[in-house]
């Protein structure tokens, strides 16, 4: 997981629409605090601080420590809202995070040591099936990513989420199924050359066909004629 942030917030009085606006006129965005088996708890933050931490581009997957009241909620961001037109956030939804619960989070997946494998050595090209993977993890051990070898992998071989070792506290939230996360595919332009061969492959063996056509059809002739 990501180092945590820290987030000052203040408490929310007044909800609804009127309220909402009023906030944001002022550069504050409302936020909610929920779960971990309590009320929510309607707060508002500065936007500038919430759009720097936005911008940090893994916002969503840091836990956020929210102070409140001289207290710290440890928090992680399910939801960003955002103005249609000029993308300024208009509200955020904070779960808060139980000691000793789960949480199901998307965890971005990394690939290591592409130089030692074979497939893409020769010009092969991973396809990422899955950039994120969805995972049940413990509060207190969210993983940042993912890392997945590639060492030895061939054309044509399939990483699985079965061969992922999965950090302890953490386990894939899709258990019916052994999904696909990438593959290694031959570059396009090797299945093109392989297809241009294949073509005039065909087009030997039709002039063949077509001269021993001919071939017969002259004998038939000259038999004919005798």
């Amino acid at each position: 997981m990501s180092d945590a942030l820290t987030l000052p917030a203040e408490t929310r009085e007044r909800a609804g629409k009127g309220a909402s606006r009023a906030l944001r006129r002022e550069g504050r965005v409302p936020a909610v605090i929920y779960g971990g088996k309590e009320e929510p708890t309607m707060i508002h933050v500065e936007e500038k601080e919430l759009v720097k931490q936005l911008m940090t581009g893994h916002f969503m997957n840091s836990i956020v420590e929210i102070e409140l009241g001289g207290k710290k909620v440890k928090t992680l961001p399910k939801d960003v809202s955002l103005h249609p037109v000029n993308d300024r956030p208009e509200h955020v939804d904070f779960f808060r995070l139980a000691k000793g619960g789960k949480i199901e989070v998307s965890v971005p997946v990394v690939f290591l040591n592409e130089e030692e494998s074979p497939g893409l050595k020769k010009g092969g090209v991973l396809n990422v099936v899955r950039h994120e993977l969805e995972l049940v993890c413990d509060n207190d051990k969210i993983p940042g990513e993912i890392e997945i070898d590639v060492t030895g992998k061939e054309v044509g071989d399939s990483i699985h989420i079965s061969e992922v070792a999965l950090p302890e506290g953490s386990e894939s939230a899709i258990t019916d199924r052994d999904f696909t996360i990438a593959t290694l595919v031959a570059p396009s332009a090797l299945k093109k050359a392989e297809g241009d061969t294949t073509q005039e492959g065909d087009e030997v063996e039709e002039t063949e066909v077509t001269e021993q056509h001919a071939e017969t059809v002259e004998g038939e002739a000259e038999q004919s004629d005798d």
